[in-house]
């Protein structure tokens, strides 16, 4: 079967193949229900704990402050929804950059009397700080920032922002899905009050998430039930996909600078090649992941090049991956204040840690020979 060189590992990672041998045995002769009280469940229950730690650990986190979930965005559907119901409608506040399972949660909080404000950023997708200061004097009982961008991986001063939102009495929630295993991830240093993982973003498998919460932090179940998780989401738990999870958590804390330094020399050999055919780089004066390249080809439909590139054997992106399915640009550019036409222009290039200079040569060399015939047939249509 052809398979594309994988660049689009922001989207999701393949699976670590040390996370597969650590789920096997669930998916063998290990299935018991961790609620059970007989040996089947007492096994089930020490995998998840021995799990819980492991993602405790990635980021200097108690064990008991991990809540895991089925991915990123149920935890952060947990954190806004959930805190919004043990307050009294006020403010919230979120990065106008924020990921749709960060900014629609925040909009349905609207039909229950909330009030939503969005923090500007300027142009290289950065939040501004006059911006942030102003909606601070408000007083916002809930805001959410997400560590790094998925599509232009900008880093936030998370913890800068944290301390201004605690000194007002608010909550701070924190998405670091993109972040874990790219970068250090904190939770004490950040200050925030919640912190949402992913799984599949860090070689682990699909379906697994957790949500960091600060023990004085109420919230409400989404999911009411049996009361696992410390009655913060019922339901019996998915031991193989959390133990996994685990397992790569253990990873990608022990691998983060490795790869950070892989991925950069990687991302610096691809931009040049990138300049060289006048692209024009997203973010590229700002503090980026090491991983993460968005730009754009004036002229050329980034849409339409994905799919040549993919035809030549290179899988990459045009946005979020949650987002493919709109046509319309990136929200994350349209707020950076980048105009629509180039905006549809952008493709999102992420490496991962298998990638190799010769990825990235032979996709430098595939997109040079599509945006050939690109231009060629622009011209003739003009």
């Amino acid at each position: 079967m052809f398979a594309p060189v994988y660049l689009d590992y922001n989207a999701t990672t393949p699976l670590d193949p040390a996370v597969r041998e650590a789920m096997l045995p669930w998916f063998r002769d290990r299935f018991g229900n961790a609620s059970s009280r007989h040996e089947y469940g007492r096994a089930a229950r020490k995998a998840i704990d021995e799990a819980r730690g492991q993602v405790a650990a990635a980021v200097n986190a108690h064990p008991t402050e991990v809540i895991f979930t089925s991915g990123g965005s149920e935890a952060n559907n947990l954190f806004l929804k959930g805190a919004a119901a043990t307050m009294r409608p006020g403010l919230v506040v979120v990065s106008a950059i924020e990921h749709p399972c960060v900014r629609e949660p925040a909009r349905q909080l609207l039909k229950s009397g909330w009030r939503l404000e969005e923090i500007r950023v300027d142009g290289a997708g950065r939040i501004n700080p006059q911006a942030f200061e102003g909606l601070l004097a408000e007083k916002p009982r809930l805001v959410s920032v997400m560590l790094a961008n998925n599509e232009t991986g900008v880093i936030q001063n998370v913890a800068a922002l944290a301390a201004g939102v605690r000194a007002r009495g608010g909550w701070m929630h924190c998405d670091a899905v993109q972040a874990l295993g790219k970068m250090k991830v904190d939770f004490r240093a950040l200050g925030v009050h919640g912190l949402t993982l992913s799984s599949h973003k860090i070689y682990g498998p699909i379906g697994a998430g957790a949500l960091i919460v600060d023990k004085r932090v109420e919230l409400a179940p989404l999911v009411a039930g049996g009361g696992q998780e410390r009655n913060l989401r019922s339901g019996t738990e998915n031991v193989m996909a959390i133990v996994g999870f685990g397992k790569a958590c253990e990873l990608a804390a022990a691998q983060v600078e490795e790869r950070a330094l892989h991925l950069a020399g990687l991302r610096q050999r691809l931009e040049a090649g990138l300049r060289q055919m006048d692209a024009r780089i997203f973010s590229v004066d700002a503090l980026r992941l090491p991983n993460t390249s968005f730009f754009a080809i004036p002229g050329v439909d980034g849409d339409t090049l994905v799919g040549k590139l993919d035809r030549a054997g290179f899988a990459v992106a045009s946005g979020s991956a949650c987002s493919s399915a709109n046509p319309e640009p990136s929200h994350t550019l349209l707020a950076m204040g980048v105009e629509s036409s180039l905006a549809r222009a952008a493709v999102r290039m992420s490496l991962g840690s298998a990638s190799t200079q010769q990825d990235v040569d032979g996709f430098l060399t595939a997109l040079g020979e599509n945006l050939a015939s690109l231009r060629t047939l622009t011209a003739m249509t003009v």
